[in-house]
């Protein structure tokens, strides 16, 4: 692996005299001993297929916009696809905000730099606590999958049983983190979804609760949209077998429905990318995890929890509650590693929260539902369409089937794409008992217009 005599602006100590230099003060003769520790039957051996390099700046600069020219985003084309990552709107101020150097570094630990971001975190959780009506809020997890795995890991530990019931109709890319997080030493067991009404089969559900299960894990709004209506009933059915009742839901929908604290939920969890964060190719993501102020349920969180005490200067101070539980004090005999945290994200979504207040969340809410109504309502008219489970409610999202048609959902986005829309996601292969249905997304962001435009075109691409 001989060193090529160029020097790359862009790579530290690629200038060859300067790199003998470092070699000679080690004691080395050339780069290739420090790949001797690898067998020599794993090295590759003959030249990587890359592309020659560019060695001024201009030149890679225009490089890397002509390749980024090629992705097609929300600003150019309309999108209704959803299912996890939502296109919402996103005042400027909440970028303001994270992008001031006060929070823009906002990780972890304790930096010396820090003004006011404990305290922003705190506002943060307070306002996440009166929407969701849950006492304790943890400071944002990895993301919102993180956040339902742990849990499910919570529940565990607080009923002393290692199962867990999960409906099937959770978020399919969820569920794959929910099974690695919680191997080994937690059994999942999945509960079917009705046919009929797209929630979870109660019936199923009753003869799932048996003395050895922790707690159920349900979404609501489920992956597909639509509302757990029975959930105080699910919440019943826990609670006389002394099981935990954990619920996932969108912070979107909580200005207008009734937030899961009150219909019985034990532990609250989901991802607060709607509030406040750009979809960033996939998302910015950032998981939050709420539970009443009982030690039993906060004694076993792993993150970080923020509170506030009056100070001997007689002044409010913000930081660490019951930071002895944590892995930064524990170590290894933590209940839990605290790992990749979020933190900006809280920040930014309290920024949200703060702009919108109750009023503002609740018009969110209800507008988004007499969007996503309106656009079902137009796409059951069109001849082959089917719009999944008309008699249950859904918020954001529902279900559309093409079978009638004689087209793919895979068609059927090809030919919106064409035309500048980006259609809807494709739950054929995770769902096959839905056979060819879509998942359509409508958000505050989408006007009639936008709506109109989708039938109009679904009209001409179905014939």
């Amino acid at each position: 692996m001989e060193s090529k005599k160029v020097v790359y602006p862009y790579i530290p100590n690629s200038a060859p005299e300067v790199q003998k230099e470092m070699l000679a003060s080690i004691g080395a003769e050339s780069i290739d001993e420090f790949y001797e520790c690898i067998p020599e039957p794993l090295r590759f051996k003959g030249k990587m297929d890359l592309p020659e390099p560019f060695l001024d700046e201009y030149s890679l600069k225009r490089h890397m916009e002509k390749m980024l020219r090629k992705n097609r985003g929300t600003h150019e084309h309309l999108s209704f696809m959803g299912g996890g990552s939502w296109q919402h709107y996103v005042p400027a101020v909440c970028d303001e905000v994270n992008h001031r150097s006060e929070f823009l570094t906002a990780y972890a630990g304790e930096p010396y730099e820090d003004h006011g971001r404990f305290q922003a975190l705190f506002e943060y959780t307070s306002m996440m606590g009166e929407l969701l009506e849950m006492d304790a809020v943890n400071v944002p997890t990895y993301d919102g999958s993180q956040a339902a795995a742990t849990s499910i890991r919570m529940a565990c530990r607080i009923t002393g049983r290692d199962t867990v019931l999960v409906a099937e109709n959770v978020h399919p890319e969820r569920m794959l983190v929910i099974r690695n997080y919680c191997h080994p030493g937690v059994t999942l067991r999945s509960v079917p979804f009705c046919d009929k009404t797209g929630t979870l089969d109660m019936e199923a559900l009753k003869k799932s609760i048996t003395p050895e299960v922790a707690g159920l894990y349900v979404e609501n709004p489920n992956f597909l949209g639509y509302l757990e209506v029975e959930a105080s009933t699910m919440a019943e059915l826990l609670h006389a077998s002394g099981a935990l009742f954990i619920v996932g839901t969108d912070p979107s929908s909580l200005g207008a429905l009734t937030p899961p604290g009150r219909y019985g939920a034990d532990i609250v969890c989901g991802d607060i990318q709607p509030l406040g964060m750009h979809m960033y190719a996939g998302g910015a993501r950032a998981g939050f995890i709420a539970t009443r102020d009982e030690e039993r349920f906060v004694q076993q969180f792993p993150s970080r929890l923020f509170g506030i005490a009056p100070t001997t200067h007689k002044e409010w101070g913000f930081g660490d509650v019951a930071w002895e539980r944590t892995s930064f004090a524990k170590r290894e005999e933590a209940v839990e590693f605290v790992g990749t945290a979020s933190a900006l994200w809280g920040i930014t979504a309290g920024v949200y929260l703060a702009l919108m207040g109750p009023q503002g969340m609740k018009e969110l809410g209800e507008g988004i539902f007499q969007r996503s109504a309106y656009l079902a309502e137009k796409m059951a008219e069109l001849p082959g369409v089917k719009v999944l489970f008309r008699d249950t409610p859904f918020f954001k999202e529902f279900g559309v089937n093409f079978e009638g048609t004689g087209k793919t959902v895979k068609a059927v986005n090809e030919a919106l794409l064409e035309k500048g829309v980006f259609g809807c996601l494709d739950l054929s292969e995770d769902f096959p008992s839905l056979g060819q249905t879509g998942l359509f997304c409508v958000t505050e962001v989408h006007s009639q217009e936008d709506m109109d435009i989708l039938v109009r075109l679904l009209k001409e691409i179905l014939g």
